[in-house]
């Protein structure tokens, strides 16, 4: 196995508990690495500004894969180093499709969350944990109308959420925006649908990065344990599922390690990477 130079760590899930916390033991790891030489890398559905300060606020943690790897970002100097957005166009008409539904939608552009007084009042209709809702509340911008903000601003966007209370339906319209063929879909939760433009994959933003830094794919390991996190554990060196991981991530992964709430992170960097 090559030596690992990069590590990329999906957030929720896998770096984070279930309180969305840093452990000390993984931050313990996460420091030692980075005395190492070796990159530490977030990489989340979130943008810039969602990413913990525990996590953005370690010393030499500078670049990032958010957004599903919409954008891949220098954090240090302010600067996109690959992106892959969805047009206003495409944004506005995949939101009309939602009106139609009884869903939740919001919308990310240049890395802020927007949403509207209607979703926010009544988050706890979409079964969303203490957790995600203070996410959620921190991190969007309330407007009248989101479709008439991304039509009045012309913006690309980062990407889109739609929030759903019923299963059944959240794949009625996974196939119908599948069936366009101009988004990407996947999914951080089971309720919800995250949209990006073509081209915003993780594992992409991976292999974006890893050439920026003059890196093989052989020195990357990566870190996941959900359906966005596919494409990173398929094309790191060593992709790392969690214990607590989807079964279908894994059956892909080259390991799998104990769960995020028993340091997985840590363990699997002690076993591949400090031994």
């Amino acid at each position: 196995m090559a030596e690992i130079k990069l590590i990329a760590l999906d957030l929720d899930g896998t770096l984070l508990n279930e309180n969305k916390d840093l452990s000390e033991e993984n931050l313990w790891a996460l420091k030692e690495c980075i005395a190492r030489g070796i990159y530490i890398v977030p990489a989340t559905g979130r943008t810039v500004y969602g990413i913990p300060e525990p996590v953005k606020n370690i010393p030499g943690v500078r670049y990032a894969i958010t957004i599903n790897g919409g954008k891949v970002v220098d954090m240090e100097e302010n600067n996109i180093i690959s992106s892959s957005l969805m047009t206003p166009e495409q944004t506005i008409e995949i939101m009309e499709m939602a009106e139609k539904y009884p869903v939740m939608y919001d919308a990310y552009v240049e890395g802020r969350g927007v949403s509207e007084a209607r979703f926010m009042n009544h988050l706890d209709d979409y079964g969303l944990s203490e957790g995600v809702q203070k996410i959620i509340k921190s991190t969007r911008q309330i407007y009248p109308n989101i479709i008439e903000e991304i039509r009045k601003g012309g913006r690309m966007v980062d990407k889109m959420c739609i929030f759903f209370t019923d299963k059944k339906l959240r794949e009625e319209i996974r196939q119908l925006l599948n069936k366009r063929g101009d988004v990407l879909v996947s999914s951080s939760m089971g309720n919800n649908l995250e949209i990006n433009g073509l081209g915003a994959t993780k594992g992409g933003g991976l292999l974006n990065l890893a050439a920026h830094l003059g890196l093989s794919r052989e020195e990357t390991m990566a870190f996941g344990d959900g359906e966005n996190d596919i494409t990173m554990i398929k094309q790191a060196g060593l992709g790392v599922a969690m214990g607590n991981a989807a079964p279908f991530l894994k059956e892909i992964a080259d390991y799998i390690t104990v769960s995020n709430e028993e340091d997985g992170v840590a363990a699997a960097i002690r076993k591949f990477v400090l031994k």
